[in-house]
């Protein structure tokens, strides 16, 4: 079946639940570019977030061919192999001192879903709370910790029980005051343990560090060690959802190093493996010895030949210097981002951290605009530029390049953007 590029057409035998943002049919990939049979385009989606070395980088297809010739799969509950002792030595030159032992499996859905077994197996506790805004997975248990859009639940309930969503500070207006609205959420979450969940029934507190789906809010700086105060003074585990902002996303490994907080399980996924299904759950040994031996796991769990791609990429993250490139080019991003925004009166804000930067969209009367949102990233596809959105109303177009994204291309890209958001203003004066 023939695929018109510019339209939402998919083979009938593919299940239409999967949609598709670009109506375009790919054959190969490299770097910052996906090929059709018209030609190249940038990709600044990295396969939301997950080529963070780009497509095909050649280390890790290189190491994905040498595992191949060697080991297919082991079931790890049976044997383990040589490949995840190497990985595990990568990890932990990337991890806080204290998260020392390590669970894998397979996407970032199943880590947050294990981090949770983990938690209410330690603590023997029920209740897990989350927040506005964000996205956790689309598991029977995961979605209902999953709050950034409401499609995600619309024909699916009930949901799980145990789950509690406190609010967020995430931006109402353009003139919010996102610290105050921060206090006040750190007040809600108190009264949400006096009130409903007590400490003694709440298994964990789970947050992005930097919301994804939602609509890449940065949290004010006092937010997350709020979080982290009353977690200590409760005794609750606190973990932190790194699925898309981890392992150099954000000009850090990980986006908690921003805030000066530490988490008591880590959850990573996405740019882990460049692309292979892996993902993993980092936690200290003493809290680990607390889940039961065969009260969980998986058949493809540790894969060898997904973790020697991740072995792979931790080496060219750290060799290539991925997370420096990302706060340079992520500074640049974000100021010549927001010079756009001085000449355009729909772009309400720029923010984000490194490469993983959103633009929210506004109309005249200061409310979310999915319409200019969804025109301007149809705009950039029609010059080339794949470009996503995300957020609560679907009014941010967000920018996750590939990490190793170049000076050049990466201008390019504003340029498309910049003439996109030029073009949309125009039409609406």
């Amino acid at each position: 079946m023939v695929v018109d590029e510019h339209t939402h057409v998919a083979s009938g035998q593919l299940a239409p639940v999967w949609g598709n943002l670009t109506g375009l049919t790919v054959s190969s990939g490299s770097g910052v570019y996906l090929y059709t049979e018209s030609g190249s385009y940038l990709d600044f989606t990295s396969g939301l977030g997950v080529t963070a070395t780009g497509h095909c980088h050649p280390r890790v297809v290189e190491a994905i061919q040498r595992q191949a010739e060697q080991l297919l799969h082991v079931h790890l509950a049976t044997v383990r192999h040589q490949p995840i002792f190497e990985l595990v030595r990568e990890l932990t030159q990337f991890m806080p001192s204290q998260l020392d032992c390590f669970y894998f499996t397979n996407s970032g859905g199943e880590a947050v879903e294990s981090a949770l077994r983990l938690c209410r197996q330690v603590t023997n506790r029920p209740n897990v709370i989350a927040f506005q805004g964000g996205y956790h997975g689309r598991s029977a248990v995961t979605l209902g910790l999953s709050s950034a859009k409401a499609t995600y639940h619309r024909g699916n309930r009930p949901l799980c029980i145990g789950s509690i969503i406190a609010p967020y500070p995430l931006p109402r207006s353009r003139s919010t005051n996102l610290k105050s609205v921060a206090e006040w959420c750190l007040d809600e979450l108190r009264m949400i343990l006096a009130t409903y969940s007590p400490p003694e029934d709440t298994a964990a507190v789970l947050i992005e560090p930097l919301l994804g789906e939602g609509g890449y809010v940065v949290p004010p700086r006092g937010f997350l060690k709020g979080i982290r105060a009353i977690c200590d003074e409760h005794g609750i585990p606190l973990i932190f959802d790194e699925v898309q902002s981890g392992f150099c996303r954000t000009g850090r490994t990980f986006a908690f190093e921003h805030f000066g907080v530490e988490p008591d399980v880590l959850v990573m996924a996405k740019s882990l493996a460049s692309g292979m299904p892996l993902s993993c759950i980092g936690a200290p040994r003493s809290t680990m010895e607390h889940w039961r031996p065969g009260s969980h796991g998986g058949t493809y769990s540790g894969n060898p030949i997904a973790v020697a791609a991740g072995t792979a990429t931790m080496r060219v993250l750290r060799d290539e210097e991925l997370a420096e490139r990302a706060r340079s080019h992520g500074g640049h991003l974000l100021r010549s981002l927001r010079e756009v925004q001085e000449s355009a009166a729909s772009l309400a804000d720029v923010r984000g951290l490194g490469l993983m930067v959103g633009c929210e969209f506004r109309d005249e009367d200061d409310l979310p605009s999915p319409q200019a949102a969804r025109t301007i990233r149809e705009l950039c596809l029609d010059a080339r530029l794949i470009l996503s959105t995300c957020g609560v109303h679907d009014n941010v177009i967000r920018w996750v390049p590939p990490l190793v994204v170049g000076a050049e291309e990466l201008e390019t890209g504003i340029e498309i953007f910049s003439k996109a958001v030029n073009e949309y203003e125009s039409r609406t004066r």
